[in-house]
């Protein structure tokens, strides 16, 4: 797969969304915290990492308007993420490790958290786009 930054794509993908879902990825389980543009938690809960409840999940924040759904690890355990979203037409990016754990130390509280994770994951999307990869489409 090809990785380039949202802003690499079009101006329009940088920006423009009613809603960043950061998704801490687990095998069994991730945790999803979606913002809006200002920062307000819309959604903060554990997610199964099953079909039906990503979609359910990825379906009501689409109803509020344009979703970016940003994953921490865009490999086998993010896969049925980027599937699920992909087949609802919502964009995703990816927040590499590196630049993962780089803006976390930004942040206050110490320790390693689900929840934590995919906060600062939604709002590094919101705040900071240019630390985003886009995940090319296989050919």
């Amino acid at each position: 797969m090809r990785e380039s930054s949202l802003s690499d794509l079009d101006n329009s993908a940088a920006g423009g969304y009613a809603i960043y879902c950061g998704l801490d990825v687990g095998k069994s389980e991730h945790h999803a915290c979606a913002l809006d543009p200002t920062g307000k938690k819309i959604y903060d809960k554990p997610l199964p990492n099953d079909e039906a409840a990503l979609t359910g999940v990825l379906t009501g924040l689409a109803a509020r308007g344009r979703v970016l759904v940003i994953i921490d690890q865009p490999a086998a355990i993010g896969a049925l993420v980027i599937a699920v979203a992909r087949h609802l037409g919502i964009e995703v990016a990816y927040l590499p490790g590196l630049a993962m754990r780089r803006i976390a130390d930004l942040y206050p509280g110490e320790g390693k958290t689900d929840a934590r994770d995919a906060f600062i994951i939604a709002d590094a999307a919101r705040t900071m786009p240019h630390t985003l990869r886009r995940i090319a489409h296989r050919r």
